[in-house]
């Protein structure tokens, strides 16, 4: 049996640009990958075939043909095996704007990869996967990276202190094709992306200031109860920065620390029972260094 983690991927801002003549919007974006997130393993079998457990897998049911299944069968034109057995333990919220399909689908690659003992190596990964969805070459390799073009064009961020994050669902969807749709005002894909990495929080936070995420505002048009998200995020004790990723409807608080990300949602739970909210945190990354406190271990319910 095989195991591979699928993380949640967070966009810590997101810049749209114009949309291109092959109907894509350019974007710039930083992703980062946090404890929690969805399980894949994988069996020998002489067919292919997806099992979905977990939280959400209502979300996937009637997806006779999802992310996970396409992905492996691009890898098995590319040279894989000819079946297998997977199951996927679904405890992220569908189509929620953290990645959650794409980095399925990417863990999908790496497990099926050592499975049928394919040579395939991560930049061909990212290649095959950008023919089914433009977020999956970032979650190849899960690791803080500057995303550009549609999302094919990657660098990493060399250094990033380890971040306690907060997530929150209300529990609405938000197509991505109707957020795109109501876009109105663009930051435009010309920002000047820093080199090397943040030296703590507070240098990740400057920069942060520098940013927005485009779709927030027409997300929040289309479902207002976001903005409530927001604002109940930001009134938190110790919250440091309140955002909403992708195209939502999941939006993230930055902590001062893990104590404070954990008490913070625990008082978020006994208000909106109903919201998915789970308390997390961004590994660090390099040599970066963050504030004290950063080393209390992995939260309750980490990957």
């Amino acid at each position: 049996m095989i195991s591979e983690a699928a993380s949640a991927k967070i966009n810590l801002f997101l810049h749209v640009g114009t949309r291109r003549a092959d109907g894509f919007h350019p974007l710039q974006s930083l992703a980062v990958f946090t404890a929690v997130g969805d399980a894949l393993s994988f069996a020998p079998a002489t067919e292919l075939s997806l099992a979905v457990e977990g939280p959400f897998a209502k979300g996937l049911e009637g997806e006779g043909d999802n992310l996970v299944l396409r992905a492996a069968r691009a890898l098995m034109g590319d040279g894989g095996g000819q079946g297998a057995r997977i199951t996927l333990a679904k405890n992220l919220p569908v189509a929620s704007g953290i990645g959650g399909g794409s980095s399925d689908a990417a863990a999908a690659m790496r497990g099926l990869r050592r499975l049928w003992n394919v040579s395939l190596d991560d930049a061909a990964l990212c290649n095959l996967g950008g023919t089914l969805g433009s977020d999956i070459p970032v979650c190849v390799n899960p690791a803080p990276s500057f995303m550009e073009g549609r999302g094919e064009i990657l660098r990493a961020v060399e250094a990033l202190p380890r971040i306690a994050m907060l997530l929150v669902n209300p529990g609405v969807a938000v197509p991505t094709r109707d957020v795109f749709a109501a876009l109105q005002t663009r930051s435009g894909t010309e920002m000047t992306l820093p080199w090397g990495g943040f030296r703590d929080t507070a240098d990740l936070l400057r920069f942060l200031e520098t940013t927005r995420n485009d779709l927030e505002a027409p997300a929040r048009g289309l479902q207002p109860v976001i903005g409530e998200v927001l604002e109940r995020i930001a009134a938190l004790p110790g919250a440091l920065l309140a955002r909403m990723s992708g195209s939502g409807a999941t939006c993230f608080g930055i902590f001062a620390d893990d104590g404070s990300c954990r008490r913070a949602a625990e008082i978020l739970k006994e208000a909106a029972p109903g919201w998915w909210i789970a308390p997390t945190f961004v590994p660090e990354t390099g040599i970066a260094h963050d504030a004290p406190g950063r080393d209390i271990g992995p939260m309750p319910g980490g990957l």
